[in-house]
């Protein structure tokens, strides 16, 4: 009976569907940690996560069975142990569960309870629920197994608890939300262990998986709700927790020695670093040699062009200008002040020889019409060609730049600004925006690859937004300003608050009945946007389905 546990946590990225990559990791892991007795890797690393309807291929399950048998059996060489999260399948059903690996075999398997179904989450689509689990027996330690969801609610803590486990261990592929890391903290992984008087370990996944960033921020709570361990947030970690058998009344108890406890990135700090992380992975894990954005000298390619450098490095990143006739001065200057800030490429493209030869083109069917709206979305749409055609041409990925509250309201030209690979800024607000330019203005992030001063001509920050597709125009034409229509839309969108409720805070009733129908029939625009990051709790797309077409309104 062991009196002494080095139990290592990996907090580790992951490549879904790569099954070969992800097993050599967590063995180049095992390597450099065996000196310990249990590696612990995060919910299904060997496959992945989320891994969507990937799932459904039965060569896919073979794979990982297979995968996960070459992995049980390097066990066989006295070394540490390992617990892996995969996918399993019993008696006809698909499960999401760990593996016990150790002695050259799968010594334990143990399944899912609780499977999210909300949100991001999709697992009744692809899973069934295991039994209530009952703990491993491992080198004397009675070690209780929730998987991620499993602690949200008390039932299988509890059953754990009930059947003598003493040491939880809580794997996870927990995606990032703006103040999720206090909620799995305070709300639900200290409420566990303080319920059952049993320490838990919380073991997420770091990097980005499309719509999604992982943040890490694995931890290690005692049963009274002390933080034992904290691991660091955004970045891949190995941990060593060193646990001792100790006397406690007439028993004894499993207690974690304590371990370094790391600062997690503040507001808004975290949400740079999740817009750098998916970026990253996105463009790096479908091989894009860098990434190309229109750079307007507006505050939202500004931004996303300094989150690119910092996720890609200067060389990588390609912006270009392209003036119109409308463009200012003062835009040709922040744009190419905001490019030799960040050390990237500017090309100018003028699109004027285009937009000319559209109107000669159109001049007899428009013939009879005023300028409008049509003749603001071809420039749009003309410099959304240019930057695909330099994207065809090169490779490079291009960047939207579109932010959250023009997303929600379609202040957008479909084919247009619209128009790209990947959008960092598919879920930030307009004022979101404003305040991680100013942040990234002042600061520099842990992860960034950008220069430490400032990354944007501090005018770009202060000047009003325009989309500079008439003279003089501003966003304020068009829209409410940017703090009343964030608001108006954050009880519309994130809290699906009726007109009448948002109008009983303070709000004018013709402003908000407006911005919902703009709302509503902005949602064909938003079917066709590109992925972009996740950020709060509703995001378009992943969180909030809404239909194309329908009829019901709160105003």
């Amino acid at each position: 009976m062991a009196e002494k546990l080095t139990i290592t946590l990996a907090q580790l990225n992951q490549s879904v569907g790569d099954l070969a990559a992800n097993a050599a990791a967590m063995l180049a892991v095992r390597e450099k940690a065996r000196h310990a007795d249990l590696i612990v890797f995060p919910e299904m690393q060997l496959i992945g996560y989320p891994p969507e309807d990937l799932i459904q291929k039965p060569a896919l399950i073979q794979r990982a069975a297979a995968e996960l048998e070459k992995l049980a059996a390097v066990t066989a060489d006295g070394g540490p142990a390992m617990l892996v999260g995969s996918v399993f399948v019993r008696d006809g059903a698909l499960h999401n569960g760990v593996a016990l690996l150790e002695g050259g075999r799968i010594a334990a398997t143990r399944f899912k309870y609780e499977l999210p179904n909300y949100g991001t989450f999709d697992e009744k689509r692809h899973f069934l629920p295991g039994p209530l689990p009952e703990p491993v027996l491992f080198k004397g330690a009675m070690l209780g197994l929730p998987i991620c969801e499993d602690i949200w609610h008390p039932d299988v803590c509890r059953h754990l608890a009930e059947l003598g486990a003493e040491i939880f261990i809580c794997v996870n592929g927990s995606p990032y939300e703006i103040d999720k890391d206090v909620l799995r903290i305070d709300g639900v992984a200290k409420r566990r262990a303080i319920d059952t008087g049993i320490p838990l370990i919380y073991l997420n996944r770091v990097g980005g998986q499309d719509e999604i960033a992982f943040d890490g921020a694995s931890f290690v709570v005692g049963p009274e709700g002390a933080l034992w361990v904290q691991m660091p947030d955004w970045e891949e970690a190995v941990v060593d927790t060193v646990w001792n058998k100790v006397a406690v009344g007439s028993g004894h108890r499993w207690r974690c020695e304590a371990g370094e406890v790391h600062e997690l990135a503040e507001h808004p700090e975290d949400i740079y670093c999740a817009m750098v992380t998916a970026l990253r992975d996105y463009v790096n894990r479908n091989r894009f040699p860098g990434v190309v954005l229109g750079l307007s000298g507006g505050i939202d390619s500004a931004i996303c062009a300094a989150i690119a450098v910092d996720a890609l490095g200067a060389e990588r990143v390609w912006c270009v200008m392209m003036p119109s006739r409308y463009t200012s001065q003062e835009s040709l200057d922040d744009a190419a002040g905001c490019a030799q800030m960040l050390g990237v490429r500017l090309d100018t493209v003028p699109i004027m020889p285009a937009v000319d030869a559209f109107a000669d083109m159109l001049a007899p069917v428009f013939e009879g019409r005023k300028p409008d709206l049509t003749e603001e979305n071809l420039q749009s749409r003309i410099r959304g060609t240019t930057l695909m055609a330099l994207s065809n041409k090169f490779g490079p990925m291009l960047v939207t730049t579109g932010n959250k509250s023009e997303m929600s309201v379609g202040y957008a030209t479909i084919y247009g600004d619209m128009n790209g690979g990947y959008n960092p800024l598919k879920d930030a607000y307009k004022t979101t925006v404003f305040a991680i330019s100013k942040w990234r203005n002042t600061a520099r992030p842990k992860i960034g690859l950008g220069p430490d001063g400032p990354v944007m001509p501090e005018r770009i920050i202060t000047k009003p937004p325009s989309a500079e597709l008439r003279p003089d125009q501003k966003d304020s034409d068009s829209l409410p300003d940017y703090p009343v229509l964030d608001a108006i839309l954050t009880g519309l969108v994130e809290h699906e608050k009726s007109v009448d409720q948002i109008v009983a805070e303070g709000f004018d009733r013709a402003t908000v009945a407006r911005v919902e129908r703009l709302l509503n029939v902005a949602e064909y625009k938003r079917r066709q946007a590109p992925p972009g990051v996740k950020l709060g709790v509703r995001n378009f797309g992943r969180d909030r389905r809404y239909p194309i077409t329908h009829g019901f309104r709160t105003a």
